[in-house]
């Protein structure tokens, strides 16, 4: 029996759009339109809470299976994994996002009818198949110049409340999202490596400017307040909160006893995006609440 072929649409989402990216909305100089690939009948949810992961394309083996097993496990605990698409960190990144069977967003340098790198192509094709979306601000039969690719990083970490660099050298885009992350006010993770080794030159670098230095996908989530362990059973009613804003989201949903959309969840706590994204995260990792359709609900 034959499959069914699977319907690839195109969608332009302007910035005054509900379905914009609230995060990505914050930014100063966010992109007016997003040109947006994705399986027919796949919600956009481009608010969802998401992690970007980067790093250079000249990676190690070494860094490319870190990336793939760093994607995998945030992308099991229901973060959106955040790439470019590129060779090495990038491609590593979706695959473990892939690996999860969880959502991946590739932000492109150029226009979303012409894949690039050529080589990445089967790579857009399953992040497309898999529910995951591709993310342009430039619209069709546009050239990925070299100046497009510094632009769409601040994509990158925009769309995301945190930023992950793995084998970031001297000069790499990775440094320059990692930046962008920090002036945006999100959080920003390194993975360290060894002394004088060239892809870790940059990492260092920002660790010395105050970037946190992480070790393990595990240690990410403790600070971001969405670890839990897997043999903790799921409770109902949590006895306590991990901040303030967890407790405001779940009040919410508990008197609104129906699901909410994160729109109307960040206008009527009146809480910033980048918080209730955070917050819904870890409700959802703990199993207090459950996301479908878009909607969270207890």
């Amino acid at each position: 029996m034959e499959k069914t072929p699977v319907e690839i649409i195109d969608v332009e989402i302007k910035r005054s759009s509900p379905e914009y990216p609230k995060l990505l909305a914050e930014i100063p100089d966010s992109p007016e339109s997003l040109f947006v690939k994705i399986k027919k009948g796949v919600p956009l949810e481009l608010s969802r809470p998401a992690a970007a992961i980067v790093g250079t394309r000249k990676a190690t083996s070494h860094g490319e299976s870190l990336a793939s097993a760093t994607a995998e496990t945030l992308a099991r605990r229901g973060l959106a994994i955040v790439s470019g698409l590129a060779l090495g960190i990038d491609a590593a990144s979706h695959r473990g996002a892939l690996k999860a069977m969880g959502r991946t967003i590739a932000v492109l340098a150029g226009g979303l009818d012409k894949i690039y790198p050529p080589q990445n192509e089967r790579l857009a094709e399953e992040i497309l198949q898999s529910g995951g979306a591709l993310i342009s601000e430039y619209p069709p039969e546009t050239p990925p110049f070299k100046q497009n690719f510094l632009a769409r990083n601040r994509i990158i970490s925009g769309l995301s409340f945190a930023t992950v660099v793995i084998e970031a050298p001297r000069i790499s885009g990775a440094i320059q999202t990692a930046r962008l992350a920090a002036e945006q006010g999100r959080d920003v993770f390194v993975f360290p490596g060894g002394v004088g080794q060239s892809n870790y030159v940059g990492s260092h670098a920002l660790i010395r400017d105050g970037a946190r230095l992480a070790t393990s996908a595990a240690e990410i989530l403790d600070d971001l307040g969405l670890y839990t362990e897997r043999s903790e059973p799921a409770k109902a009613v949590p006895a306590s909160f991990s901040s303030a804003e967890e407790q405001a989201v779940y009040s919410l949903l508990q008197q609104a006893g129906q699901p909410l959309a994160i729109d109307k969840i960040i206008e009527e706590t009146k809480l910033q995006p980048q918080l209730v994204g955070r917050a819904l995260a870890s409700l959802a990792i703990k199993r207090i609440i459950k996301e479908e359709r878009g909607r969270y609900s207890i």
